[in-house]
């Protein structure tokens, strides 16, 4: 379904919302899940769908969610940006999160904030789908955290990080989620801020031949998340000369399915 068949409000075109519901039915985790930049949900549900299948397999319910993700954080937060302005990435992430209006660099509306679009979508949710009890995922209209599991690739998955410093969640599947900077080439002090989710609900996977393979390593440290929980992937990639080799296996590659049913194991449990 579209955004804006959610709330009218909604007007940045940034294609569907694709939701899954587990055939077990009843009272389910929810994950949701953040594609990186450029990626569509139409695309996402090809290429994540070992993943999907595994969540679904593992009871969940599953939605990729449609936000706005471009400009990505690395485009817009560059080095002469970060020189007079070291917050650049929080500030990003926060407008396009939470719909605070943070910053100037990117023009997201309110209503086009990652949070406002799912809540909006689990509202409509529960009007068009009234056996499918959506509502067991909002608490007074408002999403229930501690019912959702937030993962994301790339960007996506550095959104989901960010969400869970500011709100309590069940849990985060990190894919290779961004590597915010300040200045002076150092991971962005966000990342080592207090968080509302606790380190141990994190789990953190990037692949050891990635570009920015060291620097999401020091962001999932930053965050303290168990060491027992980040996963530095190194079995072969299957397009070893893309611009970023590695980059999307997390999530993406079914040799990885054991260790997924792993980290969804772990997270649904109350």
């Amino acid at each position: 379904m579209l955004p804006a068949d959610t709330d009218g409000g909604i007007v940045a075109n940034s294609g569907p919302h694709i939701v899954f519901s587990s055939e077990r039915g009843g009272r389910a985790p929810l994950l949701v899940f953040l594609p990186g930049t450029g990626g569509e949900t139409t695309r996402t549900v090809v290429g994540e769908q070992a993943f999907i299948d595994t969540a679904l397999a593992q009871g969940y319910r599953f939605i990729i969610l449609s936000y706005i993700d471009t400009p990505a954080v690395s485009q817009v937060c560059t080095r002469p940006v970060l020189a007079t302005n070291p917050d650049c990435a929080a500030q990003l992430r926060q407008k396009r999160a939470f719909g605070e209006n943070t910053t100037a660099l990117i023009q997201d509306k309110p209503k086009d904030a990652i949070v406002h679009r799912l809540t909006a979508l689990l509202r409509y949710l529960v009007k068009t789908d009234p056996q499918g009890r959506w509502e067991q995922y909002l608490d007074q209209q408002a999403v229930d955290w501690s019912k959702v599991v937030l993962s994301g690739q790339s960007q996506g998955g550095g959104m989901a990080a960010y969400i869970a410093k500011r709100v309590a969640v069940r849990g985060v599947i990190d894919f290779s989620g961004g590597w915010d900077m300040r200045a002076n080439n150092r991971i962005a002090s966000w990342y080592s801020s207090p968080g509302a989710t606790p380190p141990d609900r994190l789990f953190g996977t990037y692949h050891v031949q990635e570009n920015f393979a060291s620097a999401i390593r020091l962001s999932y440290n930053a965050m303290r998340i168990p060491a027992d929980h980040q996963f530095a992937l190194n079995k072969p990639i299957r397009r070893p000369n893309a611009d970023n080799p590695g980059h999307g296996e997390g999530a993406s590659n079914p040799v990885y399915r054991e260790l997924w049913q792993e980290m969804l194991e772990r997270l649904g449990r109350e």
